[in-house]
Formats: C-alpha cells, sequence, structure tokens
C-alpha cells in the first residue's frame, strides 16, 4: 500500500508543477488552483507514505520520479529543449532512485 500512496503523491506533485508552469506565474486562476490542490495532496500522500518507508527512500523516489517526468514533459510538450545532456541527466536520477530504491523500502 505504501507504494500506492507513493504513486499518488509523485502523480499529485508531477500535475502540480505542470500547472504551475500553466498559471503563468500565478496569474491564471485555476491552472493556480491546481497548483495549490495538487501539491495538498502530494504532500498529504507523501505524509502518510512516510508513515511505513524511510523518509530517505520516500523522498528519493518521490522527488526523484517528479524531476524526471516533469523534465521530460517539458521537453515533449512545453518546448523545452531536447538534447543529449538533458536526457542523460535524467536517466541519471533515474539510475539514482533506483540505487536508493535498492537500500530497502521498510521502516
Amino acid at each position: 500500500m505504501m507504494y500506492v500512496t507513493l504513486a499518488g503523491a509523485i502523480l499529485a506533485e508531477i500535475m502540480a508543477t505542470t500547472a504551475m508552469k500553466l498559471s503563468d506565474g500565478f496569474s491564471k486562476l485555476w491552472p493556480s488552483v491546481g497548483t495549490v490542490a495538487g501539491y495538498l495532496v502530494a504532500f498529504a500522500l507523501l505524509a502518510q507514505t512516510l508513515k511505513t518507508m524511510n523518509v530517505g527512500t520516500a523522498y528519493a523516489i518521490w522527488s526523484g520520479a517528479g524531476t524526471a517526468v516533469v523534465a521530460v514533459i517539458g521537453m515533449l510538450f512545453l518546448g523545452e529543449a531536447v538534447n543529449a545532456a538533458r536526457i542523460g541527466g535524467v536517466l541519471l536520477v533515474i539510475a539514482g532512485v533506483v540505487v536508493l530504491n535498492l537500500g530497502g523500502a521498510s521502516h
């Protein structure tokens, strides 16, 4: 169950960060509301995850997965540069999350 709540936290964080970009500096109402709501849900679910998972492991997965997916969204849908360095950086983030997760996810 801890991975389900963590996945929800990651999804909410990705949606909130994407909404933040679309909010144009919080000048557009609905993307701004989506940003706030998304982060509230993300932190609430992350807090639940931390009841049963080590903080280092949970945070590495949450932040790493969110970073990697948001970077890919930026490259694919928001017109951000796609180059070998960026792709390599995303792969390194994913590799780091995998290595930290191999250390165990128990509390």
